[in-house]
């Protein structure tokens, strides 16, 4: 299992295990790196998938770093993988490991079954959701303000009670950039992976968040 992700502050976590001083140095001075929600708050358990493309750390992107670790991996594993000795490498996505955001994290307050956040307020995914908005031809287009807080309930919520701006044109837009975003981030790493471990007798998997709450007949929030 290659974990990208920080240890601690999720189900079952009994050790905490933060990701490497030297990325987390980063952030002393740029915080953006790490996932953020509309209130300002950092989420360091993972970076955030903005800055997959952004050279910012001694002079790599967070996937040109996932693909180094990956290809040491394979290096210094040779003998076993060569051996078919290990079968399986599960490749981490996000926060436990997950293809997900961390839009529910019981560190900053989260109790089931609130609705949790959007978390793409982060200077870099701020930037591209008003790039791929001006492209679409609605510059005036911002992140939503609407959505509530982590504990709240759909029909609190501008954005997702009945006939809520997630039906609008705009509303649509935002869902499909932020699901979308997270699909490319998977498949950008995965790429990488496929390259690494081409003639590898190993499976490679992924693991997606399975269980949410929340749900809307005959539309679903």
């Amino acid at each position: 299992i290659m974990s990208f992700h920080q240890c601690g502050g999720n189900v079952g976590d009994v050790v905490n295990i933060p990701i490497p001083q030297w990325v987390r140095d980063v952030g002393a001075t740029d915080p953006d790196i790490f996932y953020t929600n509309r209130g300002g708050t950092r989420n360091i358990e993972y970076l955030t998938l903005g800055v997959d493309d952004q050279p910012l750390f001694q002079g790599r992107t967070a996937v040109q770093m996932y693909a180094d670790y990956m290809a040491s991996f394979r290096e210094n594993m040779k003998k076993f993988l060569d051996a078919g000795t290990i079968v399986d490498i599960e490749v981490g996505l996000g926060p436990a490991g997950e293809m997900r955001y961390p839009s529910y994290p019981q560190s900053q307050g989260w109790v089931f079954p609130g609705i949790g956040e959007f978390i793409c307020y982060d200077k870099y995914l701020e930037a591209d959701f008003k790039a791929a908005a001006a492209k679409a031809g609605h510059p005036e287009w911002e992140l939503p303000d609407d959505a509530g807080e982590y504990n709240d309930t759909p029909e609190k919520t501008q954005f997702f009670k009945d006939n809520g701006t997630y039906l609008t044109e705009k509303g649509k837009f935002f869902l499909s950039w932020y699901s979308n975003k997270l699909i490319k981030h998977g498949d950008k790493i995965l790429d990488e992976a496929n390259k690494v471990f081409l003639g590898c007798r190993v499976q490679l998997a992924i693991k997606i968040s399975g269980i949410h709450w929340w749900y809307r007949v005959p539309n679903h929030a």
